[in-house]
């Protein structure tokens, strides 16, 4: 087997014995490099990006920064580096916690030698198949080739919005975005209504930075600089981007600064999610243009219905086609008479979800506690509803890649 293919591993532990230890326990396997050591999860930081290693063996309990916080830092950095966690807390919340950062496996210390080669092996391959996709390009300097790669894997742009106010397009946005966030598939909710956006207020957020942090720097984006930027939502690990602090900074925001900056988040994230004001200004105009998936959001009162009829016939000749537009009703109430199916055949564009009026208060409760109704109650009719909203996402992005994939190959 050559060289290329030995396993790089990094070691972090803040106990120079153990991590001598672990290194001897690896020195008799041929295709086992231990590649450096680390004391605590900052250098562990640091030593990945200097060392670039197939596999790094994290302690959890560490001072300054403990190994989960590192391991969610280091993948977002390095996506194919794979962790395995050694612990001699042998508990299942650890573990939970551990995955959810981004760990590969979780062993109790100290492991036998045969338990550390097998694992760190099997880390390894998965390392190397990560890496041969093309994730590399996400830590810096990307190849051609990687590139060529990673553009068949970027993230899609999903753009909520309602050509009327009150709809309640940022409940949807924030919801959404949540549902959408993974372990696997890392989303981030960016505030497009500029001048008052309230994305950071529905999620208990305070706005340290905003938009314009990014945008104007949009030409020399990197990974670290939007990690920096972004705010992490501790509860879900959502990341968020909200609307200026002061509104007349809106101005200083151009339309193609936050295009490119939308296009850019692809790179990082498997969904972008965008709130957007009901009125056209050319920020949302550019946002539409580039979205791969348009949620549009409408409620049974006549001039919203007739606002959205207005939308859809400007992006009929706007050349937005109509299988990218989700059609939404939200706050649908049973009692009054204009049913999603009479709107939908009135519109030629079918309601594909109706999101129930919350009357039991939950909704609301919410809101003031700047807590997803996703997460604070999810037997909730509106947040089952927005599950389901979730998966469609999911299905028709699917079918539109799918659809895209068979045209290029005719």
């Amino acid at each position: 087997m050559p060289d290329q293919e030995k396993t790089r591993v990094l070691v972090v532990d803040d106990i120079a014995e153990t991590r001598d230890i672990i290194r001897r326990q690896l020195q008799f396997d041929s295709m086992i490099e231990v590649v450096g050591l680390a004391g605590n999860g900052r250098e562990a930081i640091e030593l990945a990006q200097q060392t670039k290693p197939d596999v790094i063996l994290m302690d959890i309990n560490m001072p300054d920064m403990d190994g989960i916080v590192a391991t969610e830092s280091i993948r977002r950095k390095i996506p194919y580096v794979q962790i395995v966690i050694l612990s001699v807390q042998n508990d299942s919340s650890y573990m939970r916690r551990a995955m959810l950062a981004g760990a590969r496996d979780f062993l109790a210390k100290p492991p036998s030698t045969d338990e550390l080669t097998k694992a760190i092996r099997q880390a390894g391959a998965m390392a190397r198949e990560e890496q041969a996709k093309g994730y590399q390009g996400l830590a810096g300097g990307t190849s051609t080739s990687a590139h060529q790669a990673l553009a068949k894997r970027l993230g899609k742009i999903i753009v909520v919005y309602s050509p009327k106010g009150g709809a309640g397009c940022t409940t949807v946005a924030t919801n959404l975005a949540v549902c959408l966030q993974t372990p696997e598939t890392k989303a981030a909710l960016i505030d497009g209504s500029l001048q008052f956006g309230d994305v950071a207020v529905f999620l208990n957020e305070h706005v340290k930075n905003s938009v314009l942090d990014l945008t104007s720097r949009v030409e020399e984006l990197d990974p670290e600089i939007v990690e920096d930027v972004m705010i992490n939502h501790a509860a879900t690990g959502l990341h968020v981007l909200p609307a200026p602090l002061h509104p007349e900074h809106a101005i200083d925001v151009t339309s193609e600064q936050f295009s490119k900056l939308l296009e850019y988040l692809k790179h990082i994230y498997a969904y972008v999610v965008v709130d957007t004001t009901s009125y056209l200004t050319e920020v949302v105009q550019s946002a539409l243009e580039v979205a791969d998936l348009i949620i549009l959001v409408t409620t049974q009162d006549i001039p919203s219905i007739k606002s959205t009829s207005a939308f859809l016939t400007l992006a009929d000749a706007s050349g937005i086609k109509r299988n990218r537009i989700i059609f939404v009703m939200n706050r649908y109430d049973r009692r009054i008479g204009i049913s999603p199916e009479k709107v939908g055949e009135s519109l030629r564009q079918e309601i594909l979800v109706s999101i129930p009026l919350d009357d039991t208060g939950q909704l609301n409760n919410s809101l003031i506690r700047g807590i997803p109704l996703v997460i604070q109650q999810k037997i909730n009719l509106v947040s089952k509803s927005i599950f389901s909203l979730c998966d469609l996402v999911r299905n028709r992005l699917n079918k539109l890649d799918n659809l895209q994939e068979t045209v290029a190959k005719n």
